[in-house]
């Protein structure tokens, strides 16, 4: 179990890392709306943020409610929440 929670730790500090590139370059997008390089690197973070919300959610459960992809069961209540501390 200890090995899942430091993966699941690993996991949600890479979408961390992810979110807070894209939040950055979404900043400086509003007031450079035509810098090309601008606009590659937020499609690459995009990407990135997403294969890692993808393998955090494959490893250890939703991150946000509308990711529950269940039709029998609402496994948003099965493990700890991101934000209780659970993981990290």
């Amino acid at each position: 179990m200890a090995n899942t929670d430091m993966n699941c730790s690993a996991l949600l500090q890479a979408v961390y890392e992810a979110s807070f590139a894209m939040d950055d370059v979404i900043l400086y997008l509003d007031t450079h709306p035509s810098d090309q390089d601008a606009l590659n690197y937020y499609q690459y973070v995009s990407d990135l943020r997403k294969q890692a919300m993808d393998a955090y959610e494959a490893q250890c459960g939703p991150l946000m409610f509308d990711e529950v992809r269940s039709d029998s069961y609402w496994t948003w209540v099965n493990n700890p929440w991101p934000w209780e501390g659970e993981c990290g």
